[in-house]
């Protein structure tokens, strides 16, 4: 847990921290800052306002948790120019199987300007309750402002368990949160149970290059956190007759301050399928030999109609950019069709793509990994492959 504190000795009682408080917490009794406790939300506002230092979040121990003052499970709505992407229906698909082994709510957080429209999305999905924050400067996502508004709903709903997705905005979002309300975070999971004996959340993740399955448990502290690989579980199915409650919250201007400004987003210059939706992906690794040699796999992506994918080793190489990266240290995906040109299929790789309905492998190498995993393979030179692939595919398509 966290508790704040004053130091008395710093303390100029210049006021900036009573005046920016979004609570009204803070007042100057005999020329010190005076903080309650009942009304603090520890959002961490007044630590910026004070320039002396003299305000301090430290951790307090509990002697033991009172785990009955928590309940539901959430899920963070992430949400892209005003549409909730697709991890959060796989996110509510799973939270929908814990929320009824512990017989609680499944809610969904969602933030941003203009979006109320996502709401019955969310519902349709499984959400029991959506808490819905609207502000123009939500519209979109900047880490500071998002995690103090994240922070003031957990620390006053209290759910037992939230959970986020290991995306861009997820990975960066949660571990703030994790850290200001001091609860248990687990980052970047496949699996997720209910210990039938204790009620607690186990977290399972692959360690040590992924040559290990962890499962990790967090008893001391609520709520419980982790974020979740996008495309390991199914998405929710949509039921657009469910009933749902929304709850609207007020937002005050404190908690939108941010220490960063938005200039202006610059899309990445792709003319394929983004690999997180794509259902056929067409990856290249280090067989490709040079960045020039891409333009084979992205030739063959463009008449498929796939994404385009690398291997780690194609993108430490500097070939591509690491938006296009799949496996343990990057996406993972869950398309219809993999082909994996010139990767030799090491542990790291395969966690991030094994999952997909169909692998086909080309690689000059017999006894590559890869061909341990696919369903077909093509031992062969893929400069000469790939171009007859993609020649026909033209023809196939066009006719």
């Amino acid at each position: 847990m966290k508790s704040i504190s004053i130091k008395k000795m710093l303390c100029t009682a210049c006021g900036s921290c009573e005046t920016i408080c979004p609570w009204c917490a803070i007042t100057m009794i005999h020329g010190i800052a005076n903080i309650d406790l009942d009304k603090c939300t520890l959002c961490g506002v007044c630590l910026d306002a004070c320039q002396t230092g003299a305000i301090e979040i430290c951790n307090v121990r509990p002697s033991s948790l009172d785990s009955s003052a928590f309940q539901d499970v959430w899920v963070f709505a992430e949400q892209k120019n005003g549409v909730v992407q697709s991890v959060t229906y796989e996110l509510l698909g799973e939270g929908r199987k814990l929320a009824n082994a512990l017989k609680v709510s499944l809610c969904a957080v969602l933030l941003g300007h203009e979006i109320k429209s996502q709401v019955q999305v969310l519902i349709a999905r499984g959400a029991d309750r959506v808490f819905l924050v609207e502000h123009p400067g939500l519209a979109f996502f900047q880490d500071e402002p998002y995690a103090k508004v994240l922070i003031d709903l957990l620390q006053r709903y209290k759910p037992t368990i939230f959970l986020c997705g290991a995306t861009a905005i997820g990975r960066s979002l949660a571990p703030r949160v994790a850290t200001i309300i001091d609860a248990g975070l687990t980052a970047d999971c496949t699996g997720l149970e209910v210990d039938p004996e204790t009620g607690g959340l186990l977290q399972t993740r692959p360690t040590f290059g992924g040559n290990v399955m962890a499962t990790i448990i967090c008893p001391n502290h609520r709520p419980q956190m982790a974020t979740v690989r996008p495309k390991v579980m199914k998405e929710a199915v949509a039921d657009f007759g469910r009933q749902g409650e929304l709850i609207v919250e007020q937002v005050a201007e404190a908690l939108l301050l941010s220490r960063t400004q938005r200039l202006r987003f610059e899309t990445e210059s792709e003319t394929t399928v983004n690999l997180s939706e794509a259902n056929i992906i067409v990856a290249g690794g280090r067989g490709l030999q040079t960045p020039e040699n891409f333009q084979l796999i992205r030739e063959l992506a463009e008449v498929l109609g796939a994404g385009v994918g690398a291997s780690r080793a194609a993108v430490d190489a500097g070939w591509i950019a690491y938006s296009h990266q799949v496996g343990q240290t990057g996406k993972t995906v869950c398309p219809k069709i993999y082909i994996a040109c010139g990767i030799s299929g090491q542990i790291q790789h395969l966690a991030g793509m094994s999952s997909s309905d169909m692998i086909i492998a080309i690689n000059k190498d017999e006894e590559a990994p890869i061909f341990r995993v696919a369903d077909y393979g093509l031992v062969g030179d893929l400069f000469e492959i790939l171009p007859l692939l993609t020649r026909e595919f033209r023809k196939l398509l066009k006719s």
